[in-house]
């Protein structure tokens, strides 16, 4: 680790390890490609920011683009491209394409996860998802759900980027069909083939800490552990393991299957997740737009509620009101 160096960034004493003025950007959690620096009073251009070295004593001031007056959105990045909604949907058991572009629409989401199947040869016009969500105006995620070899997961995501150019995919190779519990010899080797190809993988993976990190050094984007078993709505059954997956990624980190109510979605951002992944849990409601609708307030309130920082947890009771001068 770098020696600790004191610098006065916009205004403010500050200590930091970093090398770099983009290592220092990182540490602020914001993009280098998205924000200007002013080093001791001259500009350094952001094409250098990388290679730039951070020195004691260094005065920067770090600036970016807010609207006008307003509070700038609570936003998230994975693999440079932002999102101001934290939940991502899927698209498969609606009723039908109305219904699913409907919870869609309810949930907020701007990214939605799609399967990529054969085409329909004896009914080529029969009706298909981009005819009711459009891919110009909701990110498509392909995913590779089904695949149970990471050589069947790779040959899926190389077709999706043939139709429809994607490089940001979903990955996930399942160990059987039982559990659906995802095969991570398999994911490695796969996200590693992959990153090489020019994919920006998001990974489907155990709640593992450390097949985390080795998936974040294969070139995993994003770290997507399962809080329970696939389409079981049994909701986050290790809440320690995520919060250390949480603490030790530097990619962002969302749960992804699992989750059947609101509370569920909740709890997985008050333990810091970037995000939430799901698709049964609004798909099979009884009413799924009122649920998709529940599932965003829900992920709000948990972001909201992990950026407040919950009060401490206390063995006894602690009186709300002060007992001196009780009559």
């Amino acid at each position: 680790m770098n020696d600790p160096k004191t610098i006065t960034l916009n205004g403010d004493p500050r200590r930091t390890h970093a090398a770099t003025i983009a290592d220092l950007v990182r540490e602020l959690e914001l993009a280098p490609e998205k924000v200007a620096v002013e080093r001791n009073g001259e500009i350094v251009p952001r094409s250098t920011l990388e290679d730039a070295p951070l020195a004691d004593g260094d005065r920067l001031e770090i600036v970016h683009f807010v609207g006008g007056g307003d509070h700038p959105a609570d936003s998230w990045t994975v693999a440079g491209r932002s999102f101001t909604s934290r939940l991502i949907v899927g698209t498969g058991k609606y009723k039908n394409f109305e219904q699913n572009a409907a919870a869609v629409a309810a949930s907020g989401a701007e990214i939605v996860t799609v399967a990529v199947r054969r085409v329909n040869v004896s009914d080529p016009k029969a009706p298909m998802l981009t005819d009711y969500i459009d891919p110009k105006k909701i990110t498509y995620l392909p995913n590779t759900a089904g695949c149970f070899t990471g050589e069947d997961a790779v040959r899926t995501l190389r077709l999706a980027r043939e139709a429809g150019g994607w490089d940001l995919v979903k990955l996930e190779v399942l160990g059987e069909a039982r559990t659906l519990y995802p095969d991570m010899r398999e994911t490695l080797k796969a996200t590693e083939v992959l990153a090489k190809e020019g994919f920006l993988p998001m990974v489907y993976c155990a709640d593992d800490p450390i097949a985390a990190k080795q998936l974040e050094d294969a070139g995993a984007v994003a770290i997507m552990p399962l809080g329970a078993p696939i389409g079981s709505g049994l909701g986050i059954q290790n809440r320690v393991m995520i919060r250390l997956i949480v603490e030790g990624a530097k990619v962002p980190v969302l749960v992804d299957a699992g989750v059947g109510t609101a509370s569920d979605a909740a709890v997985g951002m008050e333990l810091g997740c970037d995000g939430i992944l799901m698709n049964t849990a609004i798909a099979e409601a009884k009413d799924p737009i009122r649920m998709a609708r529940a599932m965003k307030l829900a992920v709000e309130a948990g972001r909201e509620a992990y950026l407040a920082g919950r009060m401490a947890r206390r063995m006894y009771a602690d009186p709300s009101s002060p007992l001196a001068g009780l009559i």
